[in-house]
């Protein structure tokens, strides 16, 4: 991640999640595929790994305007599924699943561990060492809700003030309202934060359409 600059520090550094902080051990397709065999279900990785970027892709985005706060977890577990299983059923394989049900509720409690993902080398380092300048943290992530569980298996939610979620919002980067929900959180005005993220089109484009500056990451 960027060093801190000799400017005006911020009032609050957000930070999008996944393909920031955190990203996949290998690839989709190789832990669908891996978890797919403890099924019986035999597929080809890579295949499996296309599959899932093209469902990803055509799917609507997540969130869920107007729904119930109370709601939003079984609406999330339904978007996922609807994913997973057009995946499988893109490499021939669905039909395949003897309870695909029952295999879809482990898979998607298996991202919720630490197991399928891996924290970059310098995530820990940039949040300690903007910790220690004081600068308050926030993540703002077109992220589900086992987000909250995730930072926390992987040792990085005490750096967070804040977490802000597509999916809690109702609108996803890069929408202005979920920066601004963001905003509102640490009562902070846009051009007072930064915003790190590793996609052009919703981090950087999108903070800096709310004036925030927009710090793009490669990774």
């Amino acid at each position: 991640m960027p060093p801190s600059a000799a400017i005006t520090l911020p009032k609050v550094i957000y930070l999008d999640a996944f393909g920031t902080l955190f990203g996949v051990k290998g690839s989709v397709g190789e832990i669908y595929s891996s978890l797919a065999r403890t099924a019986q279900v035999k597929t080809d990785p890579q295949a499996v790994n296309r599959a899932f970027f093209q469902s990803f892709a055509a799917s609507e985005r997540l969130a869920f305007p107007g729904a119930e706060p109370a709601a939003i977890p079984e609406l999330e577990y339904r978007w996922w599924k609807a994913i997973v299983s057009e995946t499988f059923e893109r490499v021939g394989a669905l039909s395949k699943f003897e309870d695909f049900d029952t295999f879809y509720a482990g898979l998607y409690g298996y991202f919720e561990t630490s197991a399928p993902w891996k924290v970059y080398p310098d995530t820990l380092t940039s949040l300690a060492r903007w910790q220690s300048m004081g600068i308050p943290l926030g993540v703002i992530s077109n992220f589900d809700s086992r987000l909250h569980r995730v930072l926390s298996v992987l040792g990085l939610a005490g750096y967070f003030q804040s977490i802000t979620l597509s999916s809690e919002v109702g609108a996803a980067k890069p929408a202005a309202a979920i920066f601004e929900a963001a905003l509102a959180k640490h009562n902070c005005a846009a051009q007072e934060a930064w915003h790190i993220g590793d996609s052009e089109a919703e981090d950087y484009a999108g903070a800096q359409s709310v004036g925030m500056r927009a710090i793009l990451v490669a990774r």
